[in-house]
């Protein structure tokens, strides 16, 4: 039996942030479906470092109006084509794909060469809420303003 909770918010889901072993959370689009969250990585896609190593992720939904609902750690089980579950669930992964390369059939066909599909399964009842922020660091990037900056802008020399 699920919570109430994880069951409300998990079908109302079109995005989650997901934490692989206590590591930085990652926002990725994802879909409900009978209880389950499903979500696809690889390459073209979506990442999230560490999903196919861990048999526990932490999901974190939110809610009508975009803050945290609800927090929960979940198994996470990889859907292969050769399983029965994949005729089913890769196609509606596709309709929902914004952006796609092409029509849904390309789309399951690529993934079923190139990425994986994962489903997350609640695995208890929520984790308890936190009064902090939940803000983080920024995570480090090269793309970043350059430190020097010219004593006046736009200063033009006149000719003698």
């Amino acid at each position: 039996m699920t919570h109430p909770l994880i069951e409300e918010a998990g079908k109302k889901a079109s995005i989650g942030w997901f934490s692989v072993d206590g590591g930085p959370a990652h926002a990725l689009w994802c879909m409900p479906l009978d209880g389950r969250i499903f979500l696809v990585t690889g390459a073209g896609e979506q990442k999230l470092p560490g999903i196919g190593e861990e048999s526990v992720v932490t999901v974190t939904l939110r809610g009508d109006h975009g803050g945290n609902v609800v927090s929960y750690p979940a198994t996470v089980t990889q859907i292969r084509p050769e399983m029965d579950v994949w005729e089913t669930v890769a196609p509606q992964l596709a309709g929902k794909r914004l952006n796609s390369s092409g029509p849904a059939e390309q789309v399951v066909e690529r993934w079923s060469r190139e990425c994986a599909i994962w489903a997350l399964a609640p695995a208890g009842d929520p984790l308890p809420r936190s009064t902090a922020s939940g803000a983080a660091e920024p995570r480090p990037t090269i793309a970043s303003n350059a430190g020097w900056k010219p004593f006046k802008l736009h200063r033009v020399r006149r000719r003698r």
